[in-house]
């Protein structure tokens, strides 16, 4: 796997690049939270219980408004296990499948153990954050992907047969690897993917969705990174449907005005290549983010898993000023995944002066241990 390169980083760099990981993590989480109370519902039922237009603001779910599902959990563990994967590289070790692997498995102790456990010093400060461990209707493929200490890889992933959208949208974060190369996103996308979601669509729908964060947050527009993305499907082996869902979704935006019924198309059967054509197209399509957001998800398919991987390419292509505010006052761990954006924004771009074989902040490391 390969290297983060040495870009210099201006401040008007930093602050943007900051932005966009705060509205990348920040977007995840209010589709997430905009969507999971429609889960399950058909777009006959949507209608009959938030009115024609469907849902336009955050409802109750898990008792209160913008609760977040187990989708930004992995999220936010996701940012946290690529940030222990640069600090560990001090050891000499450097493999970041196995360090996200670790995270991933942090996330499934809190859906098993009552609270944070002090005696756990290798846990880092993400597991102590006691409102994460709620159970918030967790796939059961997350649960068995990580439910033991053998990490899943392409060669013997977990849950084969599974195509759901799950993997995916813990995704966006790989693509906030700006100074790595696009293939290097994808194949590190893909490979973690594998380690719950086996089948071929799922792992390249993670790998596709990544690339297209990535172009985003090296400031592409979303047609050129989903271009890219296409290009770098082409060479692998089972991408056909992922390319043609990718496809159907900009042809679907020169097909007139947006409506439910097309994106209900595009979602399909609710597999991981429906939802991320959904998430293209309503950010494609998308007047601002809150439009954009409600119009993917209301249709009668995994709606919070829509919500979350369009608001993932909102943020990273607008940065976060531009998604709704009042949403954000009332999202479900804001001020925890403000501080985790911002730590790894500052390891990325100033990651030699926190940790490193000249010496280590220690308020660093007992935030991400190496271990």
């Amino acid at each position: 796997m390969g290297a983060t390169a040495g870009a210099v980083w201006g401040r008007a760099e930093q602050q943007d690049f900051r932005s966009r990981v705060r509205g990348t993590l920040l977007g995840t989480a209010v589709g997430d939270a905009l969507g999971a109370p429609l889960d399950g519902l058909t777009l006959e039922e949507i209608r009959e219980a938030y009115g024609a237009e469907g849902l336009t603001d955050l409802a109750f779910g898990h008792g209160r408004r913008g609760a977040v599902t187990h989708l930004t959990q992995l999220t936010l563990f996701t940012l946290d296990g690529l940030i222990r994967a640069q600090v560990r590289r001090d050891t000499g070790a450097w493999h970041p499948p196995t360090d996200l692997h670790r995270a991933y498995r942090r996330w499934a102790a809190t859906q098993s153990d009552w609270g944070p456990d002090e005696r756990r010093k290798d846990d880092g400060w993400l597991a102590r954050e006691e409102w994460l461990y709620a159970r918030r209707g967790p796939a059961r493929s997350c649960l068995l992907g990580f439910g033991d200490e053998t990490m899943g890889t392409l060669d013997a992933p977990k849950n084969p047969g599974e195509p759901g959208p799950e993997a995916a949208a813990r995704s966006a974060p790989f693509g906030l690897l700006v100074g790595w190369e696009p293939q290097l996103v994808m194949q590190l996308a893909v490979e973690c993917a594998a380690q719950t979601h086996g089948h071929v669509t799922a792992y390249l729908s993670a790998g596709a969705y990544a690339v297209i964060v990535h172009g985003l947050a090296r400031g592409d527009s979303l047609d050129g990174a989903v271009q890219r993305a296409l290009g770098m499907l082409a060479a692998r082996p089972g991408q056909q449907a992922v390319t043609e869902a990718l496809q159907h979704a900009l042809g679907a935006v020169r097909q007139g005005m947006p409506t439910p019924t097309r994106v209900e198309e595009l979602a399909g059967g609710g597999t991981a290549e429906g939802l991320l054509a959904v998430a293209v197209y309503c950010a494609l399509v998308g007047e601002d983010v809150r439009h954009g957001l409600c119009l993917a998800v209301n249709h009668g398919g995994p709606s919070g898993a829509a919500g979350a991987l369009t608001g993932g390419l909102l943020g990273a292509l607008h940065g976060e000023t531009a998604l709704p505010p009042a949403w954000l006052a009332e999202l479900e761990g804001r001020p925890t995944m403000l501080v985790l954006a911002d730590d790894f924004a500052m390891e990325m771009t100033q990651g030699p002066a926190l940790h490193g074989p000249g010496g280590s902040s220690p308020g660093w490391l007992t935030r991400y241990p190496r271990a």
